[in-house]
């Protein structure tokens, strides 16, 4: 764990170093000590800094989730999308954009959020509402729910042009012009979704011997998954709500941090969230090297960088069970 954090760290300092401008270490420092020049200062303080903390923790809130998603249903290549997060977020975002006329990230981040919340919580009454327990029915609302959601979404921005522009950016995934005061917007959300989460641990690993077993141990079943759906549901929707839909850290961080940690759901967890972080940095400070002196979006960096990790882990047979 300590050289993961060590890793982390040192990402985190090339992201505030690392863009169109290239700074050293000795003018990031002297710009966060509001010394240096007024440009230098304007990029460490407004753009670099602020973003580097959304990556790290836009990929947190996906690791973590993407852990929990993977315990809560059994399934190791489950993904937070499967509780509709991505299509509710997307609607709701197109809504606020073409019924209000809302154009900035501040404004439509809570309709983001509470897409994703009400969509979420849609997806697990209808899963579990007739079959009781069953994980496989909880995936497969999700699935049905998210295509429905996402078509209309589809439909809706090719109806609007001028929506579908407006959100082109949040759509791609990218962490580009977010501040402090978004990431001050979802913490409290963030705050009690890890809560939830370190509450949990503990039932949610015992839940892996069976429902029969759990129970004997004195597991509440039904609580316990409704408290760690709501967490996932949480964890995503707050980073979809800053950064848009990003793919793969959900279904691929999780691979990784059992490959590294074994089956303890408590280090998987912990694992998942900084590597989460790791890779949601990592993907965001590529992206801005890939065609220097423009940039990709961080979303479409996790693709090409969690495509081929799946691959590799699937050939090496590393796909362990959650």
């Amino acid at each position: 764990m300590v050289p993961l954090v060590v890793l982390l760290a040192v990402v985190c300092l090339s992201g505030v170093l690392v863009g169109s401008v290239f700074l050293s270490t000795s003018e990031a420092f002297d710009g966060l000590l509001g010394r240096g020049d007024e440009a230098t200062q304007i990029i460490i303080r407004d753009m670099r800094l602020p973003r580097t903390v959304a990556a790290v923790v836009v990929g947190l809130c996906l690791g973590l989730a993407g852990a929990l998603m993977q315990a809560l249903v059994r399934n190791p290549i489950a993904d937070p999308g499967l509780l509709g997060v991505n299509a509710g977020a997307s609607l709701a975002v197109v809504l606020a954009v073409g019924m209000f006329g809302l154009t900035h990230i501040q404004q439509y981040m809570w309709f983001a959020l509470a897409g994703a919340l009400l969509v979420s919580t849609a997806v697990y009454l209808l899963g579990f509402s007739r079959v009781g327990t069953s994980p496989a029915a909880l995936v497969l609302a999700g699935v049905a729910i998210s295509a429905v959601l996402l078509g209309i979404v589809t439909a809706l921005s090719l109806t609007d042009p001028e929506s579908f522009n407006v959100m082109r950016g949040w759509l791609a995934g990218s962490v580009v012009g977010r501040d402090l005061s978004s990431i001050g917007m979802i913490s409290p959300v963030v705050l009690v979704a890890a809560l939830t989460t370190v509450a949990t641990a503990r039932p949610l690993g015992q839940l892996a011997l069976g429902e029969d077993l759990a129970r004997s141990l004195g597991v509440p079943v039904t609580a316990t998954r409704i408290a760690v759906a709501g967490a996932v549901a949480l964890l995503a929707g707050a980073a979809t709500a800053v950064a848009g839909p990003i793919l793969f850290i959900g279904l691929m961080v999780p691979q990784i941090a059992r490959w590294i940690a074994g089956t303890r759901l408590g280090w998987v967890l912990a694992y998942s969230a900084v590597l989460g972080a790791l890779l949601m940095l990592v993907a965001d400070v590529a992206g801005r090297l890939v065609i220097w002196p423009d940039e990709a979006p961080a979303g479409l960096m996790t693709a090409l960088l969690g495509a081929p990790v799946l691959i590799m882990l699937a050939r090496g047979d590393r796909i362990r069970p959650s």
